[in-house]
């Protein structure tokens, strides 16, 4: 199907490393990658990320869209 000659050369079982170790085996045109962040490393994928609140802007977003009581925060409502 694919013109000869013209296409670089498929490594199926290319190894993926981060830190000197072995992490997953994908499909590659190259033999070998060499990554700093994967999913299994990545704050977000492993649920140790932090949100950042700038301001009081995410507790804001959250009291906004009723997410967080306003009792939990330690406000008072407002008659």
């Amino acid at each position: 199907m694919a013109k000869p000659g013209i296409h670089p050369e498929w490594y199926p079982e290319a190894k993926v490393y981060c830190n000197g170790q072995v992490v997953m085996t994908v499909g590659s045109t190259k033999p070998e990658l060499h990554v700093d962040v994967w999913s299994g490393n990545h704050p977000f994928y492993t649920g140790t990320q932090k949100i950042i609140d700038t301001e009081g802007r995410v507790e804001r977003f959250m009291r906004k869209y009723g997410m967080k009581s306003d009792q939990a925060s330690g406000g008072k409502k407002k008659k």
